[in-house]
């Protein structure tokens, strides 16, 4: 008894000499463990060296590496020094190590345009004249080191135009840079922006995107200036970037002591609160739910009249038609929804001005046709040779025995598809937020990141989804009782024939 009691005594000693010390650990001492870093901000080649058997867990949003920490899933996360002081503000048990990994520089990447040179120079001399007459040190002061997440704001006004807009890619969702309060996008980058707007004579167009998808996006010239760029040599090489416009180091984060939590229902109060309440957030979850609606009900109606069309040239075995709409169908089933997106609106739409709202309805709209011919196919097959003899021998003409005979028997065999493709569409264009779309799913990712607080956003957004897909696939079912063949009356058949004679 004795001995396991001294057991004991000596693992509690252990834990408080470790916990107490925890932030004098060496970076080397993390190697082969799990450290997280977010997507292409290139953090972890500053200790790569220390760490050659670590295997980097990459997040897309800072947020998630809070969480992936406290769960157990990493042991450690990077992130710049400023974006620390949020992060500690709203979890008190972080911790980062004494020891500094690296220091990194942030530039702007410059869209591949015609408006490159011109921006590339304003922004240098933007840059130098900040540092000159004391406004990056003020912006550095009011944003970074007494930044307060609910009350600081940016003026978004005032702005000339004489020299037209730019477009500006911005993540919006990572405080303290760019990040949306009251509804608006507030932060670092954005003031920053916004001051160098009404200095040269712009006017701003934000884009609130993931961070990885920033840089591939203004290099193919869909956005004039990308926001917070890690200088790279690689990056210098193959992007235009401008000088730097602040420099910062970068810390290592662990769980430090035990933080004690509040009561369960009082942390539940808090969550609920600030999620929906605080600055009015569940009217974003409308507007992002009125988003997801537009999209999928877009690409229903315009892939539906698509795929019909394209069906009625080919039912009657066009080999060459047919072997070209193959060709299509196979190219874009084939083709990851997210990798399709992007193709359309970083390259085929690239050089407009369309936004990813109505690009992702066309992207859509594509998808949804291919799988409407699909289905029209396998009706239209299902339906027997009888069917077409009896109808002809009725008088029908090809036209009136497709409508009258054939499509109404065919549908019973698709329409049961249909409403699993609805159901599919619904949940796939929980992706649009890579090019730029404020839906449901992005709106989630929006106020997770300025709540710190993941589960009514999430359950929010999952009930959302749920009640749009009941309301469209209860549809589908009430037209496909409407059209069944079996459910009309002999009276309205011979009335039918009547009308046709």
């Amino acid at each position: 008894m004795k001995k396991a009691l001294l057991v004991i005594l000596t693992l509690i000693m252990a834990f408080g000499v470790f916990a107490s010390d925890i932030t004098a650990q060496s970076i080397a001492s993390f190697d082969g463990k799990p450290i997280g870093v977010q997507t292409a901000v290139l953090y972890e080649e500053l200790i790569m060296d220390k760490v050659p058997k670590t295997a980097f867990q990459y997040y897309t949003m800072p947020t998630d590496m809070i969480k992936a920490l406290t769960s157990g899933k990493i042991s450690a996360y990077l992130i710049e020094q400023v974006g620390f002081g949020v992060h500690k503000a709203n979890h008190p048990e972080l911790e980062v190590l004494d020891e500094i990994p690296g220091y990194i520089s942030a530039s702007m990447i410059i869209g591949n345009n015609e408006k490159q040179t011109t921006l590339l120079t304003q922004l240098d001399n933007f840059i130098a004249l900040c540092e000159a007459d004391g406004t990056s040190a003020y912006l550095y002061e009011y944003w970074i080191e007494d930044f307060d997440p609910i009350n600081d704001t940016c003026d978004i006004t005032g702005f000339t135009g004489e020299n037209g807009t730019i477009t500006v890619a911005v993540e919006g969702g990572y405080e303290p840079f760019s990040f949306v309060s009251n509804g608006k996008l507030a932060g670092y980058d954005v003031d920053f922006i916004c001051r160098f707007c009404r200095a040269y004579g712009y006017t701003p167009v934000f884009h609130e995107i993931p961070f990885e998808s920033i840089a591939p996006g203004v290099e193919t010239g869909k956005y004039d200036i990308g926001m917070n760029i890690v200088v790279s040599e690689e990056r210098n090489e193959t992007g235009t970037l401008t000088n730097t416009y602040y420099t910062c180091p970068v810390v290592m984060v662990v769980l430090g002591e035990e933080f004690v939590d509040v009561g369960f229902f009082e942390g539940l109060a808090n969550s609920f609160y600030k999620t929906f309440i605080r600055e009015n957030r569940w009217k974003m979850f409308v507007e992002g739910a009125g988003v997801t609606i537009l999209i999928t009900l877009t690409a229903i109606v315009f892939g539906t009249l698509l795929g019909f069309g394209i069906f009625m040239l080919i039912r009657k075995g066009n080999k060459i038609g047919n072997k070209i709409t193959d060709f299509f169908l196979w190219l874009i089933h084939g083709m990851p929804t997210v990798l399709l997106l992007m193709i359309l609106y970083y390259i085929v739409f690239g050089k407009s001005r369309l936004s990813g709202m109505w690009v992702s309805a066309i992207g859509f709209a594509l998808m949804f046709g291919c799988s409407v011919i699909d289905m029209l196919r396998v009706g239209y097959n299902a339906i027997s040779r009888g069917q077409f003899e009896a109808s002809t021998a009725l008088g029908y003409s090809d036209t009136q025995r497709f409508f009258k005979v054939i499509l109404p028997q065919a549908a019973q065999h698709f329409l049961p598809i249909f409403k699993n493709e609805v159901v599919t569409l619904i949940k796939e264009t929980s992706v649009v937020g890579y090019i730029a779309v404020l839906d449901l799913t992005k709106i989630s990712d929006l106020v997770r990141s300025r709540t710190y607080e993941a589960f009514f956003a999430l359950m929010m957004t999952a009930i959302m989804y749920f009640v749009i897909e009941t309301v469209l696939t209860y549809i589908v079912k009430r037209i496909n009782i409407k059209i069944d063949p079996k459910r009309r009356s002999q009276a309205k058949i011979l009335k039918g024939i009547k009308e046709w004679e």
